[in-house]
């Protein structure tokens, strides 16, 4: 929960709109949660979801406290001057809405007064004074929504009515998969033309994923970019249907079924770029939801200094991956990279006097020189099954995409008992309890012992923007906040970006991994061997000089790679 929600939840306690009892246990239902799917939930958020107090409400007593004027929905009517001084990628961003622009005064809705730094680095961005005044986070939405979604898809798609027409049509539907030249009609230009504007535009902007969610007013759409959701360009809820359905031919899965999840993919062909995108349809309260991964097959051309790696930590990843039999295993939860690890680790090792073979599910890139198997659970071709055949194949190295059961993980174990290196992942929050997984999942202690040469934990953290980055002195607050003393301080290099059209106005472009490496030696292969808890190995690691994902977050903050909020965001649970 952040600070701003802390005051604000004190404030309502205050008025008596809600009990101390209320808070405590929402807070608690919260945490259960937390810990079943990792995602982190406002208590104030859900306060408002369950009805417990009202959005409008909150707002009331918020301006009141500040001493600020506040708006209702019917005064949120921008004037055209300020929604044309303002992009759409900075409402987006900073959850703003231009009302009245006078001079070089810009008037602002904003739902948070807290939110301090927001204002600043509109005004900068801007170079504009702003003054801000108080309106419900849901009217704010609304009004972003009519002004700078809604009506933008309506006139393209107007545009496109007019502009493709007939052979147009057929021309643009040539390029996509799964639209047959010869069902084409008129009445399918607009929807086409969309449907590839929103796949360019997301290969445009670096997305990762590609969301369409159907709500109860509108369908929203949002692009994942450097692990952040944005909200883009909203087509309107009539045409929900049609895209969806456009979709799921192009993806070559059932457009009649609409009562379970499915998956597909689609292969687009951009000037001499292939990308295959991995799509996943869920049925949903107001229609089905579709997610599309995007995979350039030929675009992971990654090197070990580009996952984040510093000199010390890069020098003790090229002695493990180069061991020549053993298991290396990295953990963290889903999207944090590990994939990407492992396949810059085949990269480095990949000679012509090496057999590597992976095992996959997907695979999502292709590596030269590697040979790469496909799981395919329908003709039983699992995980483990693969593993068997490809021992047959006499390789150097193996990668297991995933250790998922405990057949798996035997088979793996063994393979590096018999001079194989194996690399996998595993889903665990740290790197030693990787350890307690393995024995968890069923392998005996002494062959973890044996077997195991390190595990390494990763997250990963956006890298501010080199276009606009700056350096700046951090606040006590900040330097407090990652146990950063005043004698370190003097010696970094703090930089925030500014916000520009390299990185759309959020200040980062691109990601980094921030990195824990547990190292066995001969004492830590002992007490595994005695099945001794997470913690003391852990605490053992830490004597012998195991440096932390915070730890290794502070270098990098400190050398001016990324900021206090992203490294705290993703190592909230560390300890030292």
């Amino acid at each position: 929960m952040t600070t701003a929600d802390d005051f604000i939840i004190q404030l309502l306690v205050d008025k008596g709109l809600v009990s101390s009892e209320t808070v405590e246990s929402t807070r608690e239902i919260l945490q259960e949660e937390t810990e079943v799917d990792m995602i982190p939930r406002s208590v104030l958020d859900r306060l408002i979801e369950d009805g417990v107090v009202d959005s409008r409400q909150v707002t009331e007593i918020v301006a009141d406290e500040f001493g600020m004027p506040m708006v209702d929905s019917g005064a949120l009517k921008p004037e055209k001057e300020a929604l044309a001084a303002v992009s759409k990628e900075l409402v987006l961003r900073y959850k703003v809405f231009p009302m009245h622009l006078e001079g070089n005064t810009l008037k602002v809705a904003i739902s948070d007064p807290l939110d301090v730094d927001s204002i600043d680095n509109l005004s900068h961005v801007l170079q504009l004074s702003v003054e801000p005044v108080v309106a419900a986070r849901k009217d704010i939405d609304d009004a972003i929504q009519k002004h700078y979604l809604e009506e933008t898809v309506e006139s393209q798609l107007s545009e496109l009515g007019e502009e493709m027409k007939g052979e147009a049509a057929v021309n643009l539907a040539e390029g996509l998969p799964g639209v047959d030249d010869d069902t084409v009609t008129e009445d399918d230009a607009p929807i086409i033309r969309l449907v590839y504007m929103i796949i360019t535009e997301a290969i445009k902007r670096r997305a990762s994923d590609i969301h369409l969610e159907p709500l109860e007013k509108r369908f929203r759409v949002r692009y994942r970019i450097d692990g952040v959701l944005h909200e883009v360009e909203n087509p309107p809820k009539r045409l929900q249907l049609a895209i969806i359905s456009r979709l799921k031919i192009m993806a070559q899965i059932s457009i009649a079924e609409k009562r379970i999840p499915q998956d597909g993919r689609i292969q687009v062909k951009l000037t001499d770029r292939e990308l295959d995108l991995r799509v996943s349809s869920l049925p949903t309260e107001h229609g089905e939801s579709i997610v599309m991964r995007i995979l350039d097959k030929e675009g992971l051309k990654l090197g070990l200094p580009e996952l984040g790696f510093l000199s010390d930590d890069q020098a003790t990843f090229e002695r493990i991956i180069s061991m020549p039999d053993g298991i290396f295993l990295v953990t963290g939860p889903t999207g944090s990279g590990k994939t990407t690890t492992l396949y810059a680790c085949l990269n480095y090792i990949n000679r012509p006097d090496r057999k590597i073979i992976t095992v996959e599910d997907p695979v999502e890139y292709q590596l030269g020189g590697i040979n790469q198997v496909q799981v395919r659970t329908e003709v039983k071709m699992t995980f483990s099954a693969a593993l068997r055949a490809m021992l047959r194949q006499a390789p150097n190295i193996i990668m297991i995409g995933e250790i998922r059961d405990p057949e798996t993980a035997h088979i793996g174990i063994n393979a590096s008992l018999t001079g194989h290196m194996v690399f996998s992942t595993l889903h665990t929050n740290d790197a030693p309890s990787a350890v307690t997984r393995l024995i968890d999942i069923g392998v005996k202690p002494f062959l973890v012992s044996a077997s195991l040469r390190a595990t390494m934990a990763q997250r990963l953290v956006r890298r501010i923007c080199p276009k606009c980055k700056e350096s700046y002195k951090a606040s006590d607050r900040e330097l407090r906040s990652l146990n950063i003393t005043d004698e370190e301080a003097k010696s970094a290099t703090f930089m925030r970006g500014q916000g520009c059209d390299y990185c759309s106005g959020t200040g980062f472009r691109g990601r980094m991994g921030i990195f824990e490496i547990f190292v066995l030696t001969e004492e830590i292969e002992s007490m595994i061997y005695d099945n001794v808890s997470t913690q003391k190995l852990r605490a053992k690691a830490r004597e012998i000089g195991m440096r932390s994902m915070r730890e290794d977050g502070v270098r990098k903050v400190t050398g001016g790679s990324t900021t206090f909020e992203e490294v705290l965001k993703v190592t909230l649970g560390d300890t030292y």
